[in-house]
């Protein structure tokens, strides 16, 4: 699946040959897709694959691929930039679909993303700290609450 900086999840339809240069491109990095060194960080089951200059080359931040990796992993994790793809993994290490809980999990967290940013609109959080506080708050209730 992939998770657009706008909060927005659309399901992935890989082919078996050549999943990884399909990523590398739908991310706009041919070249330099940081992924390996996910594996297993985020969720065990699950990699996520990131624009490696994303940040550098001021790609909109992706809250809700930031919402979910952190949830995931249990603390405020540093912001994610442009597109993430995110895919399952077999224990030796081929890229699979996504387990339909982790699949659950990416829907809800990016529906409540843009449910805040549009309340934030409204009543914008009083620092950027409060922000992070609330977005990964309620990323874990709603990773618990769909397990």
């Amino acid at each position: 699946m992939k998770i657009a900086p706008d909060a927005t999840v659309t399901e992935l339809d890989l082919p078996e040959a050549d999943k990884r240069a399909v990523i590398w491109e739908l991310l706009g990095s041919p070249d330099t897709v940081d992924q390996g060194i996910y594996q297993g960080i985020y969720h065990r089951r699950a990699v996520l694959h990131v624009h490696g200059n994303g940040r550098q080359l001021g790609l909109p931040q992706n809250l809700a691929a930031w919402a979910l990796a952190s949830a995931w992993r249990g603390t405020a994790l540093y912001l994610l930039a442009g597109p993430v793809a995110i895919t399952g993994r077999t224990m030796a290490g081929e890229l699979t679909g996504l387990d339909g809980d982790l699949v659950r999990h990416a829907r809800v967290v990016a529906q409540t993303v843009r449910e805040t940013l549009t309340e934030w609109r409204r009543r914008p959080p009083v620092s950027n700290e409060a922000a992070i506080s609330e977005l990964l708050a309620y990323a874990t209730r709603d990773i618990s609450a769909s397990t």
